[in-house]
């Protein structure tokens, strides 16, 4: 049995002397561990890079803040809203306080009940223009922003739509309601 340490067969089938066979597995364990070294350093850059692409691309999260801003709005448009509901107590009052007592009822009902209607209305419909305007912004907003990085979620566009929806809705209402075209004073004549 031959001592392998100290001489091996090469691939043309001579034998070689230990010094060479080590010589040669020197060569070979830099070469590779170079390799290694520029594949770690290569592996190392790369996940630097993706977070770096994750901290520049954006998130979405404004947009779809917003858009469920103006999906609210729009609901609150149509709801009425502790502001409105606030304002239109107040011009009820006014309205009570300025209105004499021997008015006639058309006038008690314009001024005290007419005026209380239509500021309701006008609230509402501010509502309701806030939550178009929001969500058609977001909307559009991919059309401006950086190129090639204009994919918008799909829930955003929805929920979005959705806010432009309902703020048409209650936009049409509100002009309804302040026109008395919508549940209009009664008559009292």
């Amino acid at each position: 049995m031959r001592d392998m340490g100290t001489k091996t067969v090469d691939e043309t089938g001579a034998e070689t002397g230990a010094g060479t066979e080590r010589d040669e597995t020197a060569v070979d364990t830099t070469a590779s561990d170079e390799g290694t070294g520029t594949e770690a350093e290569a592996q190392d850059d790369a996940p630097g890079a993706e977070q770096e692409t994750e901290q520049e691309s954006p998130s979405g999260v404004g947009q779809g803040a917003a858009a469920v801003v103006s999906a609210a709005l729009g609901v609150v448009s149509l709801t009425g809203s502790w502001l409105g509901t606030v304002a239109a107590a107040r011009e009820t009052l006014v309205g009570q306080l300025e209105t004499a007592a021997d008015a006639g009822v058309a006038t008690q009902v314009k001024e005290v009940y007419g005026d209380a209607w239509q500021t309701s209305a006008l609230w509402g419909g501010l509502f309701a223009l806030t939550a178009l305007i929001v969500g058609a912004v977001v909307l559009v907003r991919p059309a401006f922003g950086t190129p090639g990085r204009s994919v918008q979620a799909p829930w955003i566009k929805s929920v979005a739509w959705a806010g432009v929806s309902l703020g048409v809705v209650g936009l049409l209402l509100a002009v309804l309601k302040y026109t008395d075209v919508l549940l209009g004073l009664p008559s009292t004549g």
